[in-house]
């Protein structure tokens, strides 16, 4: 998108929970990311609209989402609300002519998703996703690592991520959290979206998978609490996906092998056990029946700084709408992580293999709102959700 004339992009955020509220300050108190100010927020909730009123001076403050597009306030919009509605008020926010930043997920179903990709795609505006991860120098490096060939071609990835423990007092600390109707899933949906955004952004989106869930398994919980997904990609390589919120302390270790070694990632430290020659060039000239490349260990240098997480990303997304800087974390991208995501339930729903080149969007769909007719929570979600995270 070429550069516009003007010099700040007037901001309004959409949901003052935690994220929104913290995204808010950073703006208009903190003042962290240059270009961009706080044009005006917007709650349902009449407690929210207080704070907003009292810690946010001189911004004004909406109830509603369409009154404050129409405002002539807002040049963009920051959606910061529950999962559900982060599309439809995507949709609605192009359609009224603005820029649109969402926080991660981008949606529960890809069906929904898929929608607001076409809204955007028809409007003029930019679209971005609070994917923060993306800012994150150990991961740019791994993916400069992938992505230039210097690990050779891609054989397996195995992710483990089992540091995401979550308690009972956890889930029970809302009627909506941990349900169908609620969240729209689990340990996926909740903890996983960054995990399987950057699986996807660093080595390209899975060609087939096969997985095995658990719903329920160590809590009183209507969704998914522990999961293995076996995937395959294009180039025939393999992969094995590994999370739970029922481990303590858990793990975090992402293991990527090529022909020209093996690289991990765990502790915020790439590992990089580099061959000198690559194992398929190995193989071919070898004539001992048990001899090896020469392999070295080196430890791959990284910033460990946070790279700039959510004011990272809101930065990148000013300087492209004021100066065209490239979008990191595109909102188009956002279907990726979540067709993962999506594909994941739908194997173990239906106990098959599934295509995610051909997945079936509109079957996910209904086999969802049959979990949500079944779902413990059944009345009252978007009030019960406003009063713990707040919403629009």
């Amino acid at each position: 998108m070429p550069a516009i004339e003007q010099e700040k992009v007037r901001m309004g955020v959409i949901g003052l929970g935690n994220m929104g509220s913290s995204h808010s300050l950073q703006i208009h108190v903190l003042k962290k990311v240059p270009g961009m100010e706080l044009g005006a927020v917007c709650d349902i909730s009449e407690e929210r609209r207080k704070w907003a009123r009292n810690q946010l001076p001189e911004v004004p403050v909406f109830e509603n989402a369409e009154d404050m597009y129409k405002s002539g306030l807002i040049d963009a919009v920051l959606i910061a609300v529950p999962h559900y509605d982060h599309p439809s008020l995507a949709i609605d926010a192009f359609a009224n002519g603005l820029h649109v930043l969402v926080e991660k997920p981008a949606g529960v179903y890809t069906k929904q998703v898929l929608e607001m990709n076409a809204a955007a795609e028809k409007s003029d505006k930019l679209f971005g996703i609070m994917y923060n991860q993306r800012t994150n120098p150990v991961y740019q490096k791994l993916r400069d690592l992938v992505h230039s060939g210097e690990l050779g071609g891609i054989k397996r990835v195995v992710w483990i991520v089992t540091d995401w423990y979550r308690s009972q007092a956890y889930h029970d600390s809302g009627s909506w959290r941990s349900t169908w109707e609620g969240e729209g899933g689990g340990v996926l949906i909740n903890q996983n979206p960054h995990n399987l955004d950057l699986l996807q952004w660093i080595l390209g989106m899975p060609k087939t998978l096969r997985s095995f869930v658990s719903y329920g398994k160590y809590y009183n919980i209507e969704v998914e609490d522990d999961v293995t997904a076996y995937m395959e990609f294009a180039n025939g390589a393999s992969g094995v996906y590994i999370t739970s919120t029922g481990e303590l302390p858990g793990t975090n270790r992402l293991e990527i092998s090529g022909d020209m070694g093996k690289i991990v990632v765990e502790n915020n430290t790439i590992t990089f056990n580099r061959n000198r020659i690559s194992e398929r060039e190995h193989n071919r000239i070898n004539t001992k029946p048990f001899g090896r490349a020469e392999c070295w260990k080196c430890e791959i240098p990284a910033d460990k700084n946070s790279g700039g997480q959510h004011i990272g990303i809101m930065k990148n997304f000013t300087n492209a709408i004021l100066n065209g800087e490239k979008l990191l974390a595109p909102g188009e991208e956002g279907v990726n992580g979540l067709l993962i995501s999506n594909a994941i339930h739908y194997s173990s729903w239906t106990d098959s293999l599934v295509d995610l080149e051909r997945f079936d969007h509109d079957h996910y769909y209904e086999l969802l709102q049959e979990k949500i007719a079944n779902s413990k929570v059944k009345k009252n979600v978007v009030h019960q959700v406003a009063d713990v995270t707040g919403t629009h």
